[in-house]
């Protein structure tokens, strides 16, 4: 029984905010218990998000270690360890793949940005598409087909890797296998709590609608496609991310008739491709940034002062409460004037840690990524980006599992 299981630990937790004034006290009655050992400590452990074992290290030296063991890595949750991103500075090899680490210790990538295995010859190259729980969706093309952007790319095809164990799979061409230069946005859906198995969603667009979605599902190996269940005709947001929650992707579409000016809205579509839904955002005719925080869906707009001018420095977050609902709520409003007074710069969000009341902005000149806490109105680390980025960033959370379903662990 899992509440039975998990009552006796909860007994004997110190408060999150609780002080220690000696070591004596310092340690745990669980660790000194005899029935309890250290796997079924890490079994009561895995049960705990990511936020929370970082508090419980805190505990004891011995938990400590037991929490930063490599080897346990496997059964405990980790946290947001940076964000890949790339660079165009060559148009034709689809740019340089970099990570901006926000551990605040200058630690290196956890792995090569660059994924050389997945192109083993210089006649292919790789660009980002999208994460999602650890796993990355990259798309493969061939450089030597035409000498175009890797976007107009048609040669192409998608591969899913963990990098954290170094196995990837390749997937079939989907059913309308459009690239994205021509009307075409693709993401990752993967949650590893509740299933090994992985989705991916290639949307496709006709005369400046989304008419439909190819879905690749990782269980049965092949592609399958659904005509749109919209009602209304919405148009792609290109570049606006990806957020799947609740067993729904989510992304930000445009409502409207074409050659006016249109309404932002949130576009939600099931894992089958037959729950299709919109949700309406705050300030539509604006844009805003979609990303996934402590489970919810979170979408982050400028604000608009009493003059219904926009202000620079102040920003609303919005939250999905309710995974099955329609109404965004108001969550906190966020003033980084002093963040702007300090480096002369403005920001614009462009994502969520998923564990925490944070939110990352980069500056408009692409040089540097900030972390901002809006619940202590704090700035936090300050990274310094490569130059000519793409402002496209893709948060990466270490999956240390081997539960990778049909990857070809090579």
């Amino acid at each position: 029984n899992k509440t039975g299981a998990g009552l006796p630990f909860l007994l004997f937790l110190p408060y999150p905010g609780s002080r220690f004034n000696s070591m004596e006290a310092k340690k745990s009655k669980l660790e000194s218990h005899p029935g309890f050992t250290d796997d079924l400590i890490l079994e009561i452990l895995a049960r705990l998000p990511a936020r929370s074992l970082r508090r419980f290290k805190c505990v004891s030296m011995p938990w400590r270690d037991l929490i930063s063991d490599p080897a346990h890595r496997k059964k405990l949750r980790q946290t947001l360890a940076g964000f890949l991103y790339m660079t165009d500075t060559d148009r034709y090899n689809g740019g340089r793949h970099h990570f901006a680490s926000v551990s605040g210790d200058g630690a290196a990538a956890p792995f090569d940005p660059s994924v050389p295995y997945l192109q083993p010859n210089k006649e292919e190259g790789i660009t980002q598409v999208d994460s999602c729980n650890g796993l990355l969706l990259y798309r493969r093309y061939s450089k030597m087909v035409v000498r175009l952007p890797p976007c107009w790319a048609a040669d192409f095809r998608f591969v899913v890797c963990n990098p954290a164990t170094g196995r990837w799979v390749d997937l079939p061409l989907p059913t309308h296998p459009e690239p994205p230069a021509k009307g075409s946005m693709t993401a990752l859906a993967f949650d590893p709590a509740v299933s090994s198995h992985f989705h991916v969603l290639h949307f496709e667009q006709r005369e400046a609608y989304i008419t439909g979605v190819d879905i690749y599902s990782s269980r049965t190996g092949a592609w399958t496609h659904r005509d749109s269940g919209l009602a209304d005709k919405v148009s792609l947001c290109f570049g606006s991310g990806f957020v799947f929650v609740g067993g729904m992707m989510y992304l930000i579409g445009t409502l409207g008739a074409t050659g006016i000016k249109k309404d932002c809205v949130l576009l939600g579509v099931d894992m089958e491709g037959k729950v299709w839904k919109t949700i309406s955002v705050p300030y539509p005719r604006r844009f805003g940034t979609i990303g996934l925080s402590q489970g919810c869906l979170h979408y982050a707009i400028a604000s608009v002062n009493d003059t219904n001018k926009v202000p620079l420095s102040v920003i609303e977050l919005w939250c999905l409460k309710d995974c099955d609902g329609k109404e965004l709520v108001l969550k906190h409003t966020a003033n980084i004037n002093k963040l702007v007074s300090k480096t002369g710069k403005t920001y614009m969000v462009v994502e969520f840690h998923p564990d925490r009341d944070t939110i990352f902005l980069t500056s408009c000149r692409r040089d540097t990524l900030v972390s901002y806490d809006t619940r202590l109105q704090k700035v936090g680390c300050i990274l310094n980006l490569e130059k000519r980025n793409t402002q496209r960033f893709l948060p990466y959370v270490p999956l240390y599992s081997e539960s990778f379903a049909d990857a070809d662990g090579q």
